[in-house]
């Protein structure tokens, strides 16, 4: 800005300024100090990469699902705050009650069971059974698709609540445009997925 700018500003500015200093606790700062007062350093925390805080699901496939902890769990899963394990479930329509039995038997009991049956449609019937069975032992449960529990799942852990998940991977993928981006890829190519443009 120029000489000139600059003192067409200033008398603009200066009843305003004057006005700010009769009043108390005035908007205006003194330049004494700069408004960040650290030792200079940035830090930036991802979530997922700091494993002390809980297992997180980082992704998921039509194989299964991959952790922050940077474990692999082929197929179905049953993920808990700390530890994961493989779940012995072929699809949803063997979820029942001899397959969630392990979710009530842990002590201390768990507040909230992520059920994550893949990409199926949910019928009222079948997610009513879960439910039904699962709140008998007086834990909450959601049933869901597997997109939307490994979010729910991965939020109720970094709250640090007790939850557990119960988790089929998907028959297909969404396209995202992420993955429309990187579609030369030679992996892309071998998976059969749903596209959402149609």
């Amino acid at each position: 800005m120029n000489i000139f700018g600059r003192e067409i500003l200033r008398k603009s500015l200066s009843p305003a300024i004057r006005s700010c200093r009769k009043c108390p606790g005035s908007l205006i700062s003194s330049r004494k100090g700069h408004s960040y007062e650290g030792d200079g350093k940035t830090t930036v925390q991802i979530l997922n990469r700091e494993v002390e805080n809980g297992l997180l699901i980082d992704a998921f496939s039509q194989i299964g699902f991959r952790l922050n902890n940077r474990m692999n769990i082929i197929g179905p899963m049953a993920i808990f705050p700390r530890i994961a394990l493989s779940w012995n479930v072929g699809s949803y329509e063997d979820i029942n009650e001899q397959t969630l039995s392990l979710f009530t038997v842990l002590e201390p009991k768990i507040d909230i069971l992520i059920v994550g049956v893949g990409d199926e449609k949910i019928t009222p019937q079948f997610s009513r059974r879960i439910i039904d069975y699962i709140r008998s032992s007086r834990i909450n449960v959601e049933v869901l698709n597997t997109e939307q529990a490994c979010s729910t799942f991965n939020f109720l852990n970094t709250e640090g609540r007790v939850v557990a998940g119960a988790m089929i991977p998907p028959r297909t993928l969404r396209l995202s445009d992420h993955d429309r981006f990187i579609s030369g890829k030679p992996i892309l190519k071998q998976m059969t997925y749903i596209d959402e443009s149609k």
